[in-house]
């Protein structure tokens, strides 16, 4: 059996922060740089309502297509070709379906994303209640859901964000130490590389830029 390592996208792999707040500026009109870094969950430093959240979501994922040109996170890629090589099973899992009648564009601007990032993977989960999906580790950074996991017994690490401080290691700051935390994690039982197909998406060697 591999070992699966459960991956959200947003704030984890994608910088889900940084592409709302482009989003937000360009719908207020007003500077990049007058909105601040996040800090908290609901962006209540930059003055948002739930309301407000939720409609400027909407747009942010229907009319900008954030998914489809979020920045990627620095070393998301790389690590990820890495541990698949080394034998890991990735399962993306991410709740990206909460705008009704946008599952369409949600899902298709994901997947191409997935692809323009050179991101590997081997399964694409879209949901909610996340600790229905089976994994051996994930890799979380929503407060909520890191907690869902872990009171359903599941081993989590945390991705480091502002707005997650408050919640107990293990911990991870970058991709690289997510990957040495995989990596110590699944010693010393270690699989095999995989022998039943690849990662969907491009090719490693699309990922890390070798000729």
């Amino acid at each position: 059996m591999e070992f699966v390592l459960a991956v959200d996208l947003d704030g984890v792999c994608g910088d889900h922060a940084e592409a709302f707040r482009r989003v937000v500026a360009a719908e207020r009109g007003v500077p990049l740089e007058s909105l601040p870094p996040q800090r908290t969950w609901n962006f209540h430093e930059w003055g948002l309502t739930d309301g407000d959240f939720d409609d400027l979501h909407r747009r942010a994922v229907l009319t900008h297509r954030m998914f489809r040109h979020m920045p990627v996170i620095e070393g998301t890629a790389e690590s990820l070709w890495r541990l698949s090589d080394a034998g890991v099973w990735i399962r993306i899992v991410t709740h990206r379906l909460y705008a009704n009648w946008g599952h369409a564009v949600a899902v298709a601007d994901t997947v191409a994303w997935l692809d323009e990032a050179a991101i590997p993977y081997r399964d694409l989960c879209f949901l909610g209640r996340k600790p229905a999906v089976e994994a051996d580790l994930y890799v979380e950074d929503a407060p909520h859901h890191v907690a869902q996991l872990r009171d359903a017994g599941n081993q989590v690490v945390v991705f480091d964000q502002p707005y997650n401080q408050d919640l107990a290691a293990p911990r991870a700051r970058s991709w690289r130490e997510v990957e040495a935390l995989v990596e110590a994690m699944r010693s010393p039982q270690r699989r095999s590389p995989p022998a039943d197909g690849k990662p969907a998406g491009p090719s490693r060697d699309q990922a890390l830029g070798t000729p």
